[in-house]
């Protein structure tokens, strides 16, 4: 969790992070507002979802995993494992409905397709910068990232939008360091 936030503060920030990564799904915002307003009756409407997350009751970020998911559902959100092959990256990056117009992947060096996963998704990211579009990881502190495409104007909204709700984004490619 990043700062403090009050419950409405967090639930306006969610609705908005929904609009902005999901903008032609509005039942994106609908499934994460119910995860936030009413935890109990989301995790027993998402059983089957959430089982394969170990989550069978509400959880402290259960309005942030709903994101993710409802993003998954639609295409909208690649999840990768820690130790991900760059080509299947590369294969769920190019099937993301929010993937940029301009193929980054021509950008790529060969030696860059056999780093380990966090720098080789970082690695993605400084591609996709150079193509207007950026990459984000919306983190649920685990061994996995979870990553979106937005347009890379749009990065800064998302992280001050994911401050207010009270969870953390990395942007992939925006510096040095880690995921």
């Amino acid at each position: 969790m990043t700062e403090p936030h009050t419950p409405d503060d967090a639930r306006a920030a969610l609705a908005a992070i929904a609009s902005l990564l999901a903008p032609a799904h509005p039942d994106v915002a609908e499934e994460v507002l119910r995860a936030h307003d009413s935890p109990h009756g989301y995790v027993s409407a998402f059983a089957d979802r959430l089982d394969g997350r170990g989550i069978d009751e509400p959880v402290e970020n259960l309005a942030w995993i709903a994101l993710i998911d409802a993003l998954d559902a639609r295409g909208l959100l690649a999840e990768f494992d820690w130790k991900e092959d760059a080509q299947e990256i590369r294969s769920q990056l190019r099937r993301l409905e929010s993937r940029p117009s301009t193929d980054p992947w021509v950008l790529f060096e060969d030696r860059e397709t056999h780093l380990p996963t966090v720098e080789f998704l970082h690695a993605c990211g400084r591609h996709y910068r150079e193509t207007g579009a950026a990459l984000a990881v919306l983190d649920i502190e685990s061994d996995c990232y979870p990553v979106v495409g937005l347009r890379a104007a749009r990065t800064e909204e998302l992280t001050a939008l994911a401050a207010r709700a009270g969870f953390p984004v990395h942007h992939l490619g925006a510096g040095s360091g880690g995921g």
